[in-house]
């Protein structure tokens, strides 16, 4: 049923590697993934993605997390080498010392606020003294960050609730929270059932960014291969955005969230793979500022410490 991505890959393994061997480097790449990652299902769905590598002598291996401060921990102590998270994961583990580098960009997924049936908020002004739920750590906070700031409130003057997607999203049917910050395809999910409303989205607060990101020696042991496959999962993501409503029917399968929430999820999705610039550094250095001015990571830090810098 799924898109053939042989050509592709292949494309995108050849420049600007092409010529170049790996036989020095690793002989497996582990991924690390969750279920509602378009990209990385996508390029794990068909083989074809693990077949490139495979030719260059690269055994790939994927390994399934339920969301993004997981991964990075698993990253972290070396049991995984590369995954794809949101944009304040990768501020807390580096917070916290952990090796890890951002080694490409992707256009984030969709985040909305969204108010349960029968709320009286009409602004996000209106979220004083209000309980918002939310992951701790997770894109979802930082955009509520990014929310109050536009309000001009400050983070103590709500009352947050922090809940994983699961948990949040029954607080937020059983009237327990007033607002809920939530990514894909939760949004999608919830804002069609009766009296939920949308109270804004990223697209009018601001954009976000999702990291490819990877445990510090495996770049610096492979940068050949770091390379390879920060231009193969481009190639991955080209295809994806040529074919969303297959890429709708394999997370339906593999989410048991129905296509049709998928279909409107990845309708606004970006799909895009990018390699890192100076704009990725600024972009994300205000995310680590902000979350350090709440007093919400404990240290200062320099994100452009952890972007790789590839010689190639």
């Amino acid at each position: 049923m799924l898109i053939s991505r042989r050509a592709a890959v292949v494309s995108a393994l050849a420049a600007p590697f092409v010529g170049k061997s790996m036989a020095a480097e690793t002989s497996t790449v582990r991924f690390g993934f969750q279920k509602g990652d378009p990209v990385l299902m996508t390029a794990k769905a068909g083989g074809d993605f693990a077949k490139g590598f495979e030719a260059k002598g690269v055994k790939v291996e994927w390994i399934e997390f339920q969301f993004g401060p997981p991964m990075l921990e698993a990253m972290r102590v070396g049991s995984v080498d590369l995954g794809i998270v949101g944009d304040t994961p990768p501020i807390f583990a580096q917070a916290a010392k952990g090796d890890l580098m951002y080694v490409a960009a992707a256009r984030g997924a969709p985040q909305s606020l969204l108010l349960p049936p029968g709320s009286p908020l009409q602004t996000i002004q209106d979220l004083k003294g209000r309980k918002v739920a939310f992951g701790r750590g997770s894109s979802a906070h930082n955009f509520l960050l990014m929310v109050l700031e536009k309000a001009g409130l400050r983070y103590e003057e709500i009352q947050p609730v922090l809940l994983g997607p699961a948990d949040a999203g029954a607080a937020f049917s059983q009237g327990a929270v007033e607002a809920w910050s939530i990514w894909e395809p939760y949004a999608s999910l919830y804002n069609n059932r009766p009296g939920v409303r949308t109270l804004t989205t990223n697209r009018e607060i601001g954009e976000q960014f999702s990291y490819v990101m990877a445990n510090g020696n495996f770049v610096r042991n492979n940068p050949i291969l770091t390379g390879a496959v920060v231009q193969a999962m481009a190639g991955v993501a080209e295809q994806a955005r040529a074919k969303r409503e297959d890429v709708a029917a394999l997370l339906a399968n593999a989410t048991g969230i129905s296509q049709d929430v998928w279909s409107r999820a990845l309708n606004r999705h970006p799909l895009e793979i990018m390699r890192l610039n100076e704009g990725f550094t600024a972009s994300q250095q205000k995310v680590a500022d902000r979350f350090r001015a709440q007093g919400l990571i404990p240290v200062d830090i320099k994100v452009a410490d952890s972007f790789w810098r590839p010689t190639a």
